[in-house]
């Protein structure tokens, strides 16, 4: 099996961030909405498929579950075609600091990804996720049922992801974009699918069962902990005390949490990744 060496992914990276660059103001924001969705989409089945296993029995097993099949969504963005801007931290610096594009170019390019991900993100939320009912599914057990266990699981998600301070937020975004950042240099270097695949899904398995923060993630996980939580029939398990009540906010998801996130991210991936490897691979030399 192939692979291109550290040196190649370099300047393949510097090739890729001035084609990004380059694309039309449009196609940013349709290809940004399709990699806001897949994130989404693998967000939530993570959710499906974690959130009715029991924590308190099973321990860690539940965020080795959700972290194992989060990772789909990332290899929609990198093998189907799509722009995510977390991803874009990287390419983008690199090719900035290697003098191929302008800032205003960077800066265009990440505004335009972000606001196509926060449309697609909002979309697999609500459409998706939220209004196809499936997130206030009620499970059947053999002699009870269970209500409304994965609104009650994404509420507690949203709720701590706003609870962090804003340091705690900045820097689990500084982690989990290096390995963000890192899979995506990894899947450059494989040259068939599998290996793309292989290369994905280590990283992003590892900071999600970390337990790490991701922007475009949490721009889904957040708005449907809000749209589950204040539903009528939530509400009523809520005052029954029979689920936790929605801490999360608009305000304190912007604030709180995808700001610093935002920029934990873009440190995480520019310096950490674009930066350093520019300078050790790249660096033009006296």
């Amino acid at each position: 099996m192939g692979f291109k060496q550290p040196s190649e992914i370099a300047k393949g990276m510097v090739e890729i961030g001035i084609k990004k660059a380059n694309l039309t103001a449009d196609k940013m924001i349709i290809l940004g909405f399709l990699a806001g969705a897949y994130i989404g989409l693998g967000g939530f089945l993570a959710i499906r498929v974690s959130g009715n296993i029991s924590s308190d029995i099973w321990g860690s097993l539940q965020k080795l579950v959700f972290g194992a099949v989060f990772p789909v969504g990332l290899m929609l963005v990198i093998i189907a075609g799509a722009e995510l801007v977390t991803g874009n931290f990287m390419t983008q610096t690199i090719s900035f600091v290697d003098g191929k594009i302008t800032l205003k170019g960077v800066l265009k390019n990440w505004l335009l990804v972000y606001i196509g991900n926060l449309l697609g993100s909002l979309f697999v939320a609500f459409v998706l996720a939220y209004k196809t009912g499936l997130i206030m599914e009620t499970v059947k057990l053999v002699n009870a049922s269970m209500d409304l266990p994965w609104a009650s699981y994404i509420v507690k998600i949203a709720n701590a992801k706003v609870s962090l301070n804003w340091w705690e937020a900045f820097w689990r975004g500084v982690g989990c974009n290096w390995l963000v950042a890192l899979a995506v240099w990894m899947a450059f270097a494989a040259e068939d699918v599998v290996g793309k695949i292989f290369a994905i899904w280590w990283p992003i398995m590892a900071f999600v069962s970390i337990g790490f923060e991701h922007s475009v993630a949490n721009m889904f996980f957040i708005p449907l902990g809000i749209f589950a939580g204040s539903d009528l029939r939530y509400i009523n398990l809520v005052q029954m005390m029979k689920a936790p009540a929605l801490k999360a906010t608009w305000e304190s998801f912007i604030v709180n949490n995808l700001i610093p996130v935002t920029l934990g991210n873009i440190v995480g991936a520019g310096l950490f990744v674009g930066v350093v490897y520019w300078y050790v691979y790249l660096q033009k030399k006296d």
